[in-house]
């Protein structure tokens, strides 16, 4: 016969197991609730920041509104101690089904309506309540089992939710996410959330429940668990019906790489989009027009040697290589995914013109930033093509120090293009590019030519900074020494399509027009955000 113990409340413990074996099942549930429970709120910042951007913004939003909901979980728990087995049983449930199916809500509000952020709010509003609520009743639970004081309990209650907050934390970055992705990832999480809940109370506390509550408790708990399985069997399907309400029915390629997911679309060279991380781009209808204003202005002056920063589809380098005295080019990009394609895919390479073929092209795969610590130097043209600046991964590669690197990079004489984004939609960001390419002792001469409408990506907020006309495209062109460089092009320059010195001659205008007094943006204190 077990011994029974006291509960504070005065009632008998009515448990299958020994209280000590009883306190540590208790705990191996917190254990497992809070790595699931770590596991949506990764899971919503990392959807977050693929859907809307921002990758800080995002992870604020979510945090902070979610830390508030937990204190209202746990306020709103004081009301069901008197109840903790069913109370615990049915929270740990709805976590399970609202946790496990925020990803698969998100990306559909996304996919069809355009729109997820308020998705986003009221899924960590609901998740932080429901994790707010658990610890009040697992300290109502674990009292019911080994009688012992209220410190100890705390801290092994909070020891044990702390160390499954690390299991989870770590799962989901190295397991879950590139194993399982975002969506199954998700989804398998709720359903073991839902398991391990619902056995602790099923079992160790099913004296504690009427034959309703234990009915209420099985029928929800598998109900729960067949929907999100059902949601897991269909994912592939729901995966590939969103992906057409997002890119359109020509999806030919759709590759989660370490990086991003990398989409392409279209019958032919002549049709092409790429999609990187839900972003459009490069569009082959217009395409040429960013490409030209950004490598040959900075062409006109010895270009033997030539690096590229990002580029990885090879467009900015098919430029480059049509001067015939260009000795080498090197090439750093992130994502092997990305340059693998750029390789074999038969749209994209015949767009980039076979630039990879070219034997005086050399490849790299890594980061930038870290690349050019190494110290490597003596280009003629750096050609920096990285994704837009925000507060994202790419800052530091928009940043007053990666600049300076830059700067050691350069031959004498050498000179940097950086593309900064639209200089009327987006003045602040694209002038704070310029404060920090000068902030690395750059002269600089900016610059800016008209693009026009070739449509959107998932809704107007999708719509990137290379289609967004009549607002058109930015760079700053910049050398060492006290005079900025001259805007035109190289008497060796190839026929181009839509660059001209006549353009050019307005390029500068057009981006004065827009001029704000920015501050440069350094690691420590990064200056770009989201505009409207």
């Amino acid at each position: 016969m077990i011994d029974q113990q006291v509960s504070p409340r005065g009632s008998a413990a009515r448990i299958p197991v020994r209280p000590r074996t009883g306190r540590l099942l208790v705990l191996a549930a917190v254990f497992i609730c809070a790595a699931c429970g770590l596991v949506y709120e990764l899971e919503l910042v990392a959807l977050a920041s693929y859907l809307i951007g921002d990758s800080v913004t995002q992870a604020s939003v979510v945090l902070s509104v979610m830390v508030f909901a937990m204190g209202i979980g746990s306020l709103l728990a004081k009301r069901l101690r008197g109840h903790a087995a069913v109370g615990f049983g049915l929270i740990e449930a709805g976590l399970a089904l609202i946790g496990g199916s925020s990803a698969l809500v998100l990306y559909a509000s996304f996919a069809w309506i355009g729109e997820s952020r308020f998705a986003l709010v009221g899924f960590s509003l609901a998740i932080g309540v429901l994790i707010g609520a658990e610890i009040p009743l697992l300290m109502t639970l674990i009292q019911r089992v080994d009688r012992q004081d209220a410190g100890g309990t705390v801290a092994d209650l909070f020891a044990a939710d702390y160390v499954g907050a690390l299991v989870g934390g770590l799962a989901f970055p190295f397991l879950l996410l590139p194993v399982l992705g975002q969506l199954t990832g998700a989804l398998l999480t709720g359903m073991v959330n839902a398991a391990a809940g619902g056995a602790l109370v099923l079992w160790v506390f099913r004296r504690d429940l009427t034959p309703r509550s234990r009915w209420l408790l099985i029928v929800v708990n598998v109900s729960v668990i067949a929907l999100l399985a059902t949601a897991t069997f269909l994912d592939d399907d729901f995966e590939r019906a969103a992906r057409r309400a997002v890119y359109g029915d020509e999806v030919r390629v759709a590759v989660q790489t370490d990086v991003q997911e990398v989409v392409l679309t279209g019958t032919g060279r002549s049709s092409l989009d790429l999609y990187l991380d839900g972003r459009l781009r490069v569009s082959a209808q217009d395409e040429y027009r960013y490409h030209e204003a950004l490598v040959h202005p900075a062409m006109d002056g010895r270009h033997a040697r030539v690096l590229i920063l990002g580029g990885g589809d090879g467009l900015a380098a098919r430029e480059v290589l049509r001067y015939p005295d260009v000795r080498s080019v090197t090439l750093v990009e992130i994502d092997p995914g990305v340059t693998r394609l750029a390789r074999t895919d038969p749209a994209l390479s015949a767009l980039n013109a076979h630039a990879y073929r070219d034997p005086r092209l050399t490849a790299v795969t890594a980061d930038a930033f870290n690349w050019l610590r190494a110290g490597r130097g003596g280009y003629d043209v750096v050609i920096s093509d990285l994704p837009d600046p925000g507060i994202t991964a790419s800052t530091k590669l928009y940043s007053a120090e990666f600049y300076g690197l830059v700067a050691e990079a350069l031959a004498p004489g050498g000179r940097l293009v950086v593309h900064g984004g639209p200089p009327n939609a987006r003045p602040r960001t694209f002038w704070t590019v310029e404060a920090s390419v000068r902030a690395a002792g750059l002269s600089t001469r900016p610059y800016g030519v008209s693009g026009r409408r070739t449509g959107f990506a998932a809704g107007p907020d999708r719509m990137t900074d290379r289609v967004k006309a009549p607002h058109g495209w930015g760079f700053v062109l910049a050398r060492r020494g006290p005079r900025a460089p001259a805007l035109g092009l190289s008497p060796r320059a190839p026929k181009l399509r839509s660059l001209t010195e006549g353009v050019l001659a307005g390029a500068a205008r057009y981006a004065e027009r827009a001029r704000l007094p920015e501050q440069a943006s350094t690691l420590v204190h990064p200056r770009y955000w989201e505009e409207p």
